[in-house]
């Protein structure tokens, strides 16, 4: 049987991650390697970011999202061997985390969704006011019903009771919900606990091999609801 003749039962609630996903980080890619005058710095960074939210995860810890990339820029700087920024510095280059604009397709994948009938949530690992202010930013905001943040469990995605808080949240079953993410930790996090996915492969993106390959994947939004629709 082909993958177009197997029947996938419609989910009742659309998941998306924000940052990368939905978000362009172009301004943080920009910003900062020009503070440290280092080209490899947000790679850097961005790692390091993802890392230490696993390390408070792991370890039962919790500090905001933030927080723990102004922690890692003073990481970086360490690593790099670079002059560590100010206080003020390390502030400015993380509000930018709230200045991003959307990529030009999702728009047009978040209204081809949401007139399909799906009910779209936005689930990300910022703060609530963080995650209201990005999608305001982004003129997005008016598509989705709601917005979740792992800080209610204060515990970071990819954990799997991040996923299940969500779905408990929104009073569905995880077969019920699809999460789409550009990330190929989130597609098996989700995926582990009992979510359907979908991967946008954003440039620079990759799904991690060795985990079941995603419901669905598309080179960006529109392409992934079109599968979706059916």
């Amino acid at each position: 049987m082909s993958d177009s003749a197997i029947y996938r039962p419609r989910p009742k609630v659309l998941l998306f991650d924000v940052n990368e996903t939905l978000l362009d980080m172009g301004p943080l890619k920009r910003a900062v390697p020009k503070a440290f005058g280092n080209k490899h710095a947000f790679k850097q960074w961005f790692g390091l970011l993802l890392q230490y939210s696993l390390v408070d995860t792991v370890t039962g810890s919790y500090h905001s999202f933030p927080d723990i990339a102004e922690a890692a820029l003073d990481m970086t700087a360490d690593m790099l061997e670079e002059k560590r920024l100010s206080i003020t510095e390390k502030k400015k280059l993380v509000s930018l985390l709230t200045q991003l604009p959307a990529h030009p397709d999702v728009p047009r994948g978040l209204e081809m969704l949401l007139d399909a009938g799906f009910q779209l949530v936005a689930f990300t690992n910022s703060p609530q006011a963080s995650l209201d202010a990005q999608l305001r930013y982004a003129g997005i905001i008016h598509y989705f019903e709601r917005g979740l943040s792992v800080e209610a469990v204060q515990l970071y995605k990819p954990h799997f009771h991040t996923y299940q808080a969500a779905v408990q949240a929104l009073g569905v079953a995880p077969t019920e919900a699809l999460l789409i993410a550009a990330h190929g930790w989130d597609v098996a996090g989700a995926q582990d606990a009992g979510l359907r996915s979908g991967f946008i492969a954003r440039p620079g993106q990759t799904l991690y091999p060795l985990a079941a390959p995603p419901t669905y994947q598309g080179k960006d939004l529109p392409a992934l609801a079109r599968q979706i629709i059916g």
